[in-house]
């Protein structure tokens, strides 16, 4: 006696295959997770520098940064670039960006007349404020 599927025939008999998509899942998951991380470690790189200590801070929302290193580097967004060509690649920036506002990041061991320079820069390129990025200072218990 032979078993035939329901609703079926020994003649036509159909397969159905089904793909379990749970693997799958759990690969773009990992993915994700380790894009986010990546992600997260690239936006703050663009020039080694050491935050001066501020005894107050306060976050503010994303915007255009510009870098300033020990090695009289600039970089806005990640990209390095000239002192000359500052003003036009930060009009840019700024004219593609919805806010306005531009965070300046410069090392402790940068010099004050090369940030006031810079400072200039921004506010000619069109920046409505300049935030100066600084890194908390730790209270010792």
């Amino acid at each position: 006696m032979s078993m035939t599927p329901l609703g079926g025939s020994d003649d036509n008999s159909e397969i159905f295959a089904e793909i379990n998509i749970t693997p799958l899942t759990d690969i773009f998951l990992v993915l994700l997770i380790i894009f986010m991380i990546t992600s997260s470690a690239m936006i703050e790189s663009g020039g080694k520098i050491n935050l001066p200590k501020a005894v107050a801070t306060r976050t503010e929302s994303r915007g255009t940064t510009v870098t300033l290193t020990p090695k009289h580097e600039i970089f806005v967004n990640q990209k390095k670039v000239s002192e000359d060509s500052l003003e036009k690649t930060l009009q840019e920036a700024l004219a593609t960006s919805p806010d306005k506002t531009v965070i300046l990041r410069g090392d402790r061991d940068v010099l004050l007349g090369d940030t006031v320079k810079v400072m200039s820069i921004i506010k000619r390129a069109g920046a409505s404020e300049i935030a100066i990025a600084a890194e908390a200072e730790r209270k010792a218990r």
